[in-house]
């Protein structure tokens, strides 16, 4: 019993620490591929399920950093790599099928505003990847990238397509998707704060009484699934600029939480 005791602990087997730090990566592999393949169908109009495609890209993004902390492979290179992967399917796969929907024959200038999402989402990246040892982990500071891709999707899912709707409808959703990649670009890259859900812990006892509101949701979203969609994605994108008004209205900052840190300057 006392050597046992006293015996050091059984250190991993080289191949399998490497196969380890290979496991996040191939997520984030997954993710890119993904992206990749919502642009091949958004180039085959196939715009509704391109859209679904970066939702569960966002799903798979999740998981590699949490399979990261639960296998203790974190790193700067995952890190950089997660953020590259990111930049392609939810910031440019996004802005690439929204112009070929519907905004190329708006204007002859519009692939400017896709490109302004796409940049505004390079820098959200960016300034999350340098602020990560700074800000509050329960909070993200401007819109996380993932969400805002999923809110510029959830209304690609009501868009009409090119063989129906009339021109004045068409119109009216080419201004609304418009001004969507505008607002939800500015919101990316604000000091607004979201939550992160970090500290939401799923091994935690819940009451059984819990089952009942959990099993609505889940027929609500089996039933009517895109409406669901759109529905969460534009309140958690509202819930930023809706929690700093109600702060102000009630005079400040609440006491349980802080200010945003400073953003730090990008350039040399």
């Amino acid at each position: 019993m006392i050597e046992d005791a006293v015996r050091p602990p059984r250190q991993i087997p080289r191949r399998l620490r490497r196969g380890a730090y290979l496991l996040p990566s191939l997520f984030t592999i997954g993710n890119m591929l993904l992206g990749f393949y919502a642009i091949v169908l958004g180039l085959r109009q196939e715009f509704r399920i391109a859209a679904l495609l970066v939702f569960v890209a966002a799903i798979v993004d999740s998981l590699d950093g949490r399979i990261a902390r639960m296998t203790g492979t974190e790193s700067e290179f995952g890190r950089e790599y997660d953020s590259l992967a990111d930049v392609v399917t939810f910031g440019a796969v996004p802005a690439l099928l929204t112009y070929l929907w519907g905004l190329r024959p708006f204007d002859r200038d519009a692939w400017l505003i896709p490109l302004f999402y796409m940049v505004c989402a390079a820098t959200r990246l960016a300034r999350f990847n340098v602020q990560t040892k700074v800000v509050d982990s329960r909070y993200f500071v401007g819109l996380p990238v993932p969400a805002a891709a999923g809110t510029i999707c959830s209304i690609l899912f009501f868009v009409p397509d090119n063989h129906s709707g009339g021109d004045a409808l068409r119109v009216w959703m080419q201004v609304l998707v418009a001004t969507a990649l505008l607002l939800i670009g500015v919101l990316m890259v604000s000091t607004f704060r979201y939550y992160s859900f970090k500290k939401f812990d799923l091994r935690k006892r819940w009451s059984f009484r819990a089952l009942i509101p959990i099993a609505a949701i889940v027929l609500v979203v089996y039933y009517i699934p895109y409406a669901v969609l759109l529905l969460v994605t534009v309140v958690y994108t509202l819930s930023g600029p809706l929690s700093w008004l109600i702060g102000r209205l009630r005079g400040g900052n609440r006491p349980e939480e802080s200010p945003p840190p400073p953003v730090p300057e990008m350039g040399p």
